[in-house]
């Protein structure tokens, strides 16, 4: 459980106490809306989400998600290249996009009065995008250049990026980078963007939320005058993301040039999404990694001194339990001190989940966990573009945005009893995965 924020109100709610009114339809385009108004200040969250990541890519096209990504800023039809970032800051908003495994959003924050600019944005690039030799070109290079500086020039991302999913998943598509080679780069063609644009950048593959201080009836003919004319596309087929069982673990070993400080991530294969084991080892991520009174923060980093620093989810390194899908691995990334190895930092890891399996969990740790899972989804909440996100990111993987409420009672109603068990079941020695990273002369790394 990454970075959480505690308050004092917020402990005493639970998710039927939490209110995020929305309103759903669909355009006969097949794009999906979700409307929720929020008169609290003049300001408007919009987010668009198409149903296209990384594990959509073919071979020999690996990086076009993030590709995309970059292209969709380069001007349309009728906003010119540079136009989209400068209308929306000069109206006092902000804005950007990212590329995550199963989806790519874009989404933007501005005053509620300037609502028709960011959808009149966003409806002319669906609609008619500039892809162009000279633009795709730009972008190739700007990909290639920010691989360079958050990849290949940063310690440990090189490792988290490239080296953990190739242990962690056997079929390709779960396996390759999210951020792909410059090879797969300098081969694609404006052809090969035109078609993954008409396949995957259609409303019929969109998912639209708006929220903040609007009109619902008013925003609804907004949307429809400037998406409804956009002709969909037959329904993208998705590739068959199977993994094999896991008998065995696995381990590796990255030796990274930049790392100053030697780290390790622990992973292990995760269950279904919306199992009620999904739930349990969602708890069982609270109780291991969330905040100081989390076990591993108390054993490793208080206790034994041996961790300097830890983050851990459903998903991780680019996922977390509400866009977690499966198949996927739940995992923990630590740094160390190097007067412990790798492999000592995971069986401290280890010997916490083996204390669960083995002793179960007391009622006030429990009652603590539930507590801290409360406060961070309330004050998730407070924000209209994280309300908007995980509304359409509920949409998208479940047809459900009430989950944005629904799922914290789910969560936090999981008996000890079944956080013990799928901890046993799940997070067991003889699944793991351990991928060491060892800081290494340049020359060694070779």
């Amino acid at each position: 459980m990454k970075s959480l924020l505690v308050g004092l109100l917020p402990m005493l709610l639970t998710g039927a106490e939490l209110s995020v009114p929305y309103e759903k339809h669909q355009l006969k385009n097949g794009m999906r809306v979700i409307l929720s108004q929020d008169r609290a200040v003049p300001v408007v969250s919009v987010y668009m989400l198409y149903g296209v990541g990384a594990r959509s890519e073919e071979k020999g096209r690996t990086g076009f998600a993030h590709l995309f990504e970059h292209m969709m800023f380069q001007g349309s039809k009728n906003a010119p290249k540079g136009m989209h970032f400068k209308l929306i800051e000069s109206n006092g908003g902000s804005l950007n996009g990212s590329t995550h495994p199963d989806y790519t959003d874009y989404f933007q924050t501005l005053p509620s009065n300037k609502l028709p600019v960011a959808l009149w944005l966003e409806a002319d690039r669906m609609r008619g995008l500039d892809i162009s030799q000279a633009n795709l070109d730009n972008q190739k290079e700007a990909v290639k250049q920010e691989r360079r500086l958050r990849v290949d020039n940063q310690p440990y991302f090189g490792a988290i990026i490239e080296t953990w999913p190739e242990l962690a998943f056997r079929n390709w598509h779960n396996s390759h980078s999210l951020i792909g080679s410059f090879e797969d780069l300098n081969a694609a063609g404006v052809a090969d963007v035109v078609r993954f644009f008409k396949t995957y950048y259609a409303p019929n593959n969109a998912i639209l939320a708006i929220v903040g201080d609007i009109s619902i009836p008013e925003t609804r003919k907004l949307v429809e005058d400037y998406f409804g004319a956009i002709p969909p596309q037959p329904q993208p087929k998705h590739p068959d993301l199977t993994e094999p069982a896991v008998t065995r673990g696995r381990a590796a070993v990255h030796r990274d040039p930049l790392a100053q400080v030697p780290g390790v991530v622990v992973g292990y294969p995760g269950p279904a999404r919306r199992s009620p084991e999904y739930y349990a080892l969602g708890m069982a991520d609270v109780l291991l990694s969330g905040g100081d009174s989390s076990r591993l923060h108390q054993n490793l980093v208080k206790g034994r001194q041996s961790v300097v620093r830890f983050e851990a989810n459903p998903g991780w390194p680019f996922q977390s339990a509400s866009d977690y899908k499966d198949p996927n691995v739940y995992a923990v990334f630590l740094l160390h001190k190097p007067n412990f190895t790798g492999k000592q930092i995971a069986d401290q890891v280890q010997e916490q989940m083996d204390r669960i399996a083995r002793e179960g969990v007391e009622a006030a740790e429990l009652e603590r966990a539930r507590t801290l899972l409360r406060s961070t989804r309330v004050q998730e909440l407070q924000s209209s573009l994280r309300r908007a996100t995980l509304l359409a990111q509920y949409e998208l993987f479940d047809g459900r945005p009430e989950w944005i409420t629904e799922e914290l009672d789910r969560f936090t109603n999981v008996p000890a009893a079944e956080i013990q068990a799928v901890v046993r079941k799940y997070l067991a020695p003889e699944k793991r995965f351990t991928l060491e990273i060892v800081p290494a002369p340049k020359e060694a790394a070779k």
